[in-house]
């Protein structure tokens, strides 16, 4: 797959243990994202930190074995690696209990960090990280650099208030929501409106970003590139677990989109990586070109 050949691509968040029922899978948001990203071609380094504990080495060893930069990943003395208790409902979607204070809450840039961030085309950074002031800091620090950046808005209660959200969305070239919180964060700003439309378009007049998606679950997403919209509707898929999904769609939306695909293809093909993900247990299974591409001539739901 080459969907994402050449670009430079740098995550910023939590990386961590997502523990089920009966196993744990390494995870994380910007975690799911960089791993979507190198699949699909693209050059990444995942800045975090991991507790000096077993936990973190495995979590090291893992990315380093899937590809991704690991020098960015600096170790704690003092924190945890960080552990999120995941329970699925019988659709399949999930809830997350997370540990608090762990490692990636204390995020500190190392030169090797800033230099990845300074020589890279695109900068992916969620609101989860932001709980924590240290963490904060250096996302503060990052967000002062010239490159494109797109906030994964990542909402987890009680790990969030609207005024950090504004901000982090006035800092951004690119913002991902789920239909649930567009709508939340859109009446917390007091709009009048009720669809999802008419609320990107008061997002972007709010926060002058010119790119923004919304994903719809099983109905698919929305995108807002460069003045138009663009629509997906989705595909039928029998969902396994929802963990993940959106992560690999704003990997694969954010690869396509700034390889110069068009728009349309690229909201295509985000949705029908997220479904597959969905099919499939875990937040990042394997997913070939071919099955990519067949799940897109499928009939839309």
């Amino acid at each position: 797959m080459n969907n994402g050949k050449n670009l430079k691509a740098v995550a910023y968040g939590e990386v961590l243990w997502d523990v089920f029922a009966n196993e744990k899978k390494i995870g994380g948001a910007p975690l799911n994202v960089a791993l979507r990203m190198k699949t699909l071609g693209c050059e990444v380094a995942m800045i975090s930190c991991v507790g000096n504990d077993e936990d973190g080495r495995a979590i090291k060893e893992q990315v380093k074995q899937l590809g991704l930069e690991t020098d960015t990943i600096v170790v704690s003395e003092d924190f945890p690696t960080g552990l999120v208790n995941v329970t699925l409902n019988e659709r399949g979607s999930a809830s997350y209990e997370i540990s608090y204070p762990s490692a990636w809450d204390k995020i500190e840039l190392n030169d090797l960090a800033r230099n990845s961030v300074a020589n890279a085309d695109v900068l992916i950074y969620g609101s989860l990280v932001c709980r924590d002031n240290v963490s904060r800091l250096s996302l503060e620090e990052m967000l002062q650099k010239k490159v494109y950046k797109v906030f994964d808005v990542n909402l987890r209660k009680p790990h969030y208030s609207y005024e950090m959200l504004e901000r982090l969305m006035q800092s951004a070239d690119f913002i991902k929501f789920n239909d649930e919180e567009l709508l939340e964060i859109t009446a917390a700003m007091s709009s009048p409106f009720t669809s999802l439309k008419d609320n990107m378009n008061f997002i972007a007049e709010k926060s002058e970003v010119k790119g923004m998606c919304v994903t719809r679950g099983k109905h698919g997403a929305l995108l807002m590139w460069e003045g138009q919209l663009y629509e997906n509707e989705g595909y039928p898929v029998e969902v396994a677990d929802t963990v993940g999904a959106g992560d690999s769609f704003l990997a694969a939306l954010i690869a396509s989109l700034l390889s110069g695909k068009v728009p349309q293809y690229s909201i295509d093909f985000a949705c029908a990586v997220g479904a597959l993900v969905a099919e499939s247990p875990g937040a990042n299974p394997e997913i070939s070109l071919s099955r990519i591409e067949k799940m897109m001539l499928k009939i839309k739901i």
